[in-house]
């Protein structure tokens, strides 16, 4: 049964320290969607861009340990994309999809906001501009997975302290709307959601006050598939065996 996963690890180099790849190699994944690489081309190894049994393909920053987004997957992809045609955020490094046969699989890595009003004000015009490629996306007529961080927890049951968290970026109110027009006018399917509705499903933790050990944590990683692809998931894990990043891997079987 394939598998898809998304992983943000916080840097390729590091979570490469912890096992990332071991982990990767072992589960036999058809597609392995990565965010935040920090890193460049010349920062990449033989086993970062393939690893044994990988086509790997990448979105790197213009700077220097910033962002960047991958694919790896099983089979050569017939076409690989990168950047959604934004000269602002593909210069970010924050795109790439790859075609293989009828299905499209997307690493897309959204800005945070959290830093600074300016780095809000950058996320909300990454919105506007991703809304009309994400319909753009529909029209093509393929099966598609866009996974990712998408820095948006859209219900107040994907974190732990929604309530003190309402004006904070992550879970604005403009943000979560801006998430259930993906899903409820584009069409597209929160795929862990459809599979697994239970409370504390996150996928990312604070570094601040044992929030991992506490669970105090976000659901910002997903799988946004296009309903044909999605109808066939059977099964979805937050894999928190092993800790290679700050965010814990989200892995969703596909009976394709």
């Amino acid at each position: 049964m394939p598998k898809i996963i998304s992983a943000n690890l916080n840097g390729i180099r590091s979570a490469h320290k912890k096992g990332f790849f071991n982990w990767m190699a072992g589960t036999q994944a058809d597609f392995v969607c990565v965010q935040e690489l920090k890193a460049q081309q010349p920062d990449m190894t033989p086993e970062f861009l393939s690893p044994p049994g990988y086509h790997g393909a990448f979105h790197y920053a213009e700077k220097k340990g910033y962002s960047g987004a991958g694919v790896y997957s099983r089979q050569a992809p017939d076409r690989v994309v990168t950047g959604f045609g934004s000269p602002e955020f593909d210069a970010e490094g924050r795109y790439v999809r790859v075609d293989v046969g009828d299905l499209s699989v997307i690493s897309v890595y959204c800005p945070s906001g959290s830093s600074s009003p300016e780095r809000q004000e950058a996320k909300f015009r990454f919105m506007d501009l991703f809304l009309p490629h994400l319909q753009a996306l529909r029209a093509e007529g393929r099966e598609v997975v866009i996974c990712g961080d998408w820095n948006i927890a859209h219900k107040e049951i994907d974190l732990k302290n929604w309530k003190s968290n309402q004006k904070n970026s992550g879970f604005l109110p403009e943000e979560r709307a801006w998430l259930s027009r993906v899903f409820d006018e584009l069409g597209f399917v929160d795929v862990h959601r459809s599979l697994d509705p239970r409370p504390e499903q996150y996928t990312w933790w604070s570094a601040r006050g044992a929030a991992y050990d506490k669970n105090v944590g976000w659901r910002i990683d997903y799988h946004v598939a296009t309903p044909g692809i999605a109808a066939r998931a059977r099964e979805v894990a937050v894999y928190k065996d092993e800790r290679f990043s700050d965010h814990a891997p989200l892995v969703i079987d596909y009976g394709l």
